[in-house]
């Protein structure tokens, strides 16, 4: 009996993701024309949960015509910056059977620029994407080329952003699949940057792990080694890449549905909480994203059971 009531939550779960893009998953990311009232983003894309582009929202900011690496060059380039490192682009990444996130150097700003531009080289790959609100704490001199925060999703939400980040990075840069909390307005200011969505109701066919939390150390002789975080709970991470997925290993993920959109200069992509993303860029490729922090309301009680029952059933 027990075997039996397992194997109906196991079917129950494998057919809501496709009942769930039928009545509210678009088939490919909208495009907007202009920012939403307030009361329209709300209602039209926070509450269902549905991602979109949206096009002249930034025409206003002086970055996006500014903002170059001859520029950041001028502007920031004697700034010390916190550059991820890595030895294939991939940060806080699954690598065997190990989390592992990338190591971390100060660099000046120019040294980054420099080897964007192929006049220096670096030991692996180089991303600043250092997130906790790095444009305000490490650049504020970029400050007055943007808004602070999105003035029509601030009224929306209710709250002022959690975090304004800056991102800049070589084109073998890569962010590997995973979910926030956070409702994320994602602004491209030069370049453009690709994405791979899927909704929360994929979870059943996107497998999980927990894994020893390790870091990227660089040597002075500039390999990379992996040393383990001791001291770090495991943490649960996504172990597939979408871009070339072992379905021998995880054949469920072949039922799942990802949507592709490509975010080009002057573009904002409103990205909602909890839905999976793995992006790409093009070299160079520079961006500014505002997260506010997700409403933790029926929605998030809904996606966290539609997890435990995930795990319980042994999807994973």
């Amino acid at each position: 009996m027990a075997e039996a009531a397992l194997d109906k939550v196991r079917e129950a779960l494998q057919e809501f993701p496709a009942a769930a893009r039928d009545l509210s998953v678009p088939r490919a990311v909208p495009y907007l024309d202009e920012p939403p009232s307030p009361l329209c983003f709300y209602r039209d894309w926070v509450c269902p949960n549905r991602p979109c582009i949206i096009r002249n929202a930034l025409q206003h900011w002086p970055a996006l015509h500014k903002w170059s690496l001859s520029y950041l060059r001028a502007i920031v380039g004697s700034t010390e910056v916190s550059v991820a490192v890595t030895p294939d682009g991939y940060a806080d990444a699954v690598r065997g059977d190990r989390f592992v996130m990338p190591a971390e150097r100060r660099l000046p700003m120019s040294h980054v620029l420099d080897v964007l531009e192929g006049q220096a080289e670096h030991p692996g790959v180089l991303y600043v994407q250092k997130q906790c609100s790095n444009l305000p704490t490490e650049l504020p001199q970029l400050l007055s080329d943007i808004e602070s925060h999105v003035p029509w999703a601030s009224e929306s939400l209710g709250k002022m952003p959690d975090a304004v980040n800056f991102w800049l990075g070589e084109a073998a840069a890569v962010t590997s699949l995973h979910k926030d909390h956070y409702e994320n307005l994602y602004c491209v200011v030069s370049g453009e940057k690709h994405f791979l969505l899927h909704p929360p109701s994929d979870r059943p066919f996107i497998p999980y792990d927990v894994y020893t939390p390790a870091t990227y150390q660089l040597t002075e002789g500039g390999t990379f080694r992996v040393v383990d975080e001791e001291a770090m709970e495991k943490v649960p991470w996504i172990p597939l890449d979408p871009l070339a997925p072992d379905l021998v290993r995880y054949p469920s993920y072949s039922q799942a549905r990802a949507l592709h959109c490509t975010v080009r200069a002057g573009e904002m992509l409103f990205l909602p909480s909890m839905w999976f993303h793995h992006v790409q860029q093009s070299h160079g490729c520079i961006a500014v994203n505002f997260w506010y922090d997700m409403e933790y309301d029926l929605k998030y009680s809904y996606f966290q059971l539609v997890d435990s029952l995930t795990r319980a059933a042994g999807l994973d």
